[in-house]
């Protein structure tokens, strides 16, 4: 997979197969997206291009961008769209300027003349241009106009609820990760740096391992305890992770940790991942830290049968 920073300097192909969005959380809906244009890409002897924006258009059109979280960091999205199969991705830079660009003029500026587009595929609410104007009866006369193929894919469900990003960054934010993955069709993760903290689960016989999270925008879903796997150097491991302030012990800040069972490297410094399968329970204060030791005794005989089905 090849990444361009500036889609001017992106050569030709036999034939683009073409999709434009931002893509986050890569779900069920985008898969199908990029299935289809594989396919129509090994059809055709062609290649498949995904063109996208940073920063992320809501950043630069919406006053409310403060509170925006993405689902994925952009390594993890452009690691998945790999795994996917995209053969290139074309990341366009989003100003207040480009934002006043008609779908027209995107269409064909980008498109067709740059691209080259002989196919373009895209999902069922897609939107583009200057206040969203573009939609799927614009795109399909402007293909008529300029030369290529419009196809769109229908909505994915999931127990008679539509796929959505939105629907899954909701679920995340109400700790219902089980059903955000179901929609994801893989696990959410939140990668980090292993920090120091103040060894508090070590001296009940719970180390974990403190994260620290550099992406601003990544959504941290809600507080509580958790089922997880956790990548470390490649290999994975079985774990119970924590989301919260732990109230017991009295800390300022929201923390991500993770105790990973049968392990006991020192990991400070390194990179882990720790994917999120199902939340437990709520973060709850105790009287004491032996208070505390009992309920996660609890909770580890909860998460391990559970864990292993999964292997």
């Amino acid at each position: 997979m090849k990444i361009y920073q500036d889609i001017k300097k992106f050569g030709d192909v036999n034939f683009a197969v073409v999709t434009v969005g931002t893509f986050d959380g890569l779900h069920l809906g985008h898969q199908k997206i990029i299935q289809r244009m594989n396919v129509q890409a090994k059809e055709n002897k062609g290649e498949t291009i995904l063109v996208t924006f940073d920063p992320h258009p809501r950043l630069i059109v919406h006053d409310n961008s403060k509170d925006l979280k993405f689902i994925n960091t952009k390594k993890r999205k452009f690691n998945l769209l790999e795994k996917l199969g995209i053969d290139h991705i074309i990341i366009v830079p989003f100003t207040k300027e480009f934002a006043k660009k008609s779908s027209e003029d995107f269409i064909r500026e980008y498109l067709v003349e740059l691209l080259e587009v002989k196919k373009l595929i895209v999902g069922y609410d897609h939107h583009f241009g200057n206040n969203r104007e573009g939609n799927y009866d614009q795109l399909y006369l402007l293909g008529q106009k300029y030369g290529f193929e419009v196809e769109e894919i229908k909505a994915q469900y999931i127990n008679d609820t539509a796929v959505s990003s939105t629907k899954i960054r909701n679920a995340l934010m109400e700790g219902n990760v089980r059903k955000a993955n179901e929609m994801l069709g893989y696990d959410y993760s939140i990668t980090g740096i292993v920090v120091e903290g103040n060894k508090i689960g070590r001296s009940i016989g719970f180390p974990t391992a403190n994260i620290e999270i550099e992406d601003k925008y990544k959504l941290i879903a809600a507080k509580g305890v958790y089922a997880c796997k956790v990548d470390v150097d490649g290999k994975i491991y079985h774990g119970m992770g924590n989301i919260g302030t732990r109230p017991t012990i009295g800390i300022n800040g929201l923390v991500t940790e993770v105790h990973i069972f049968d392990f006991d490297k020192e990991i400070y410094g390194e990179e882990i991942t720790i994917f999120f399968v199902d939340r437990i329970r709520d973060e709850k204060k105790f009287k004491n830290l032996d208070s505390l030791k009992v309920q996660l005794l609890k909770d580890k005989q909860t998460v391990l049968p559970y864990l292993n089905q999964l292997t």
